[in-house]
């Protein structure tokens, strides 16, 4: 079954409005400096909270 009538350029082009990538949200952390994620271990030395850091885990190669 085919529709009755073909969705015209405007309709497709509202309709996939919401679908750009935004950007991601960064803040600096708070130890080191460097941009990372919130609610998220820093990349760069694993800061969390204060009185928590994560260790860097090495790969078993």
């Amino acid at each position: 079954m085919h529709p009755c009538f073909r969705t015209s350029p405007g309709r497709t082009r509202r309709r996939r409005s919401h679908h750009a990538i935004k950007p991601a949200n960064t803040i600096l952390c708070p130890n080191c400096g460097s941009a990372k994620r919130p609610h998220a271990a820093c990349v760069g030395c694993g800061y969390v909270r204060p009185g928590l850091t994560l260790r860097k885990v090495r790969s078993a190669d």
